[in-house]
């Protein structure tokens, strides 16, 4: 195992430009290289992305995370994962819905996203940008089944999710909610195409062309299932509001 020399202590939070390629650091654990100055120069730390990895590859990745950073976020993370991830560390908990492990504790919470869903189907990648979001010190409404088949349920709630910094709207089928969010909220919509739908829906490329082309300003487009990314770049906007609020 080969741990680079140049790491910069975690207090200092910030680089300056100069600074950002020499003071890289990562360790080395031969089936993967861990990027252990990330947070230091983008404010969060590296996130495990589950998937494919072998359990024994992924415990030793969770244990010099847990080490370095003290706290560790795994997405698209299976059951069997978990339990292995468990047997070593007790205190890990996990999300069922999302596939989310959760190692350590979140960072407090601080302004407000908001989370929206066209239907219960969407609910997986709803749960996996949520926890994603409150896992980096955001405060999270959650706000599901409000799709524009049944719009008078968005417009129940309307003024709630206009409280939020950024909203993310999440949807399948034809993905029409990000647009119809966006003409009636002024912040930010991150819009998150799922793989719900019947055969034309091609799992998620419907709703992902329509979220790119809606006529609704304000309106971003991750990929397809994509709850993580959403989450993550939510975390970014409402903490630059957040920021821009305290400094008047």
């Amino acid at each position: 195992m080969e741990v680079k020399q140049n790491f910069r202590p975690r207090e200092q939070t910030r680089y300056t430009g100069s600074e950002i390629m020499k003071d890289s650091s990562y360790i080395d654990l031969e089936y993967a290289k861990l990027d252990i100055s990330r947070e230091e120069r983008t404010g969060h730390p590296e996130v495990v992305f589950c998937q494919g990895k072998k359990e024994e590859h992924l415990i030793g990745i969770f244990r010099k995370l847990y080490e370095e950073c003290g706290r560790v976020l795994g997405t698209r993370a299976t059951a069997s994962q978990f339990e292995a991830v468990k047997k070593e560390f007790p205190e890990a908990v996990f999300d069922e819905t999302s596939g989310i492990i959760i190692l350590g504790d979140k960072e407090e919470g601080k302004g407000l996203i908001a989370v929206c869903t066209a239907g219960t189907s969407d609910i997986p990648v709803s749960e996996e940008a949520a926890l994603t979001a409150e896992f980096f010190g955001n405060n999270v409404s959650r706000f599901y089944d409000v799709g524009v088949s049944g719009i008078h349920r968005l417009l129940d709630v309307i003024d709630d999710i206009r409280k939020a910094n950024v909203v993310i709207a999440v949807a399948g089928m034809e993905g029409a909610l990000p647009s119809v969010i966006g003409g009636l909220v002024e912040v930010p919509v991150i819009a998150v195409p799922t793989s719900v739908g019947y055969g034309a829906s091609f799992e998620g490329v419907t709703a992902l062309l329509s979220m790119m082309n809606s006529c609704a300003n304000g309106i971003s487009v991750v990929n397809i299932d994509n709850g993580y990314g959403a989450g993550y770049t939510a975390s970014r906007i409402n903490h630059l509001a957040v920021k821009g609020k305290d400094n008047g």
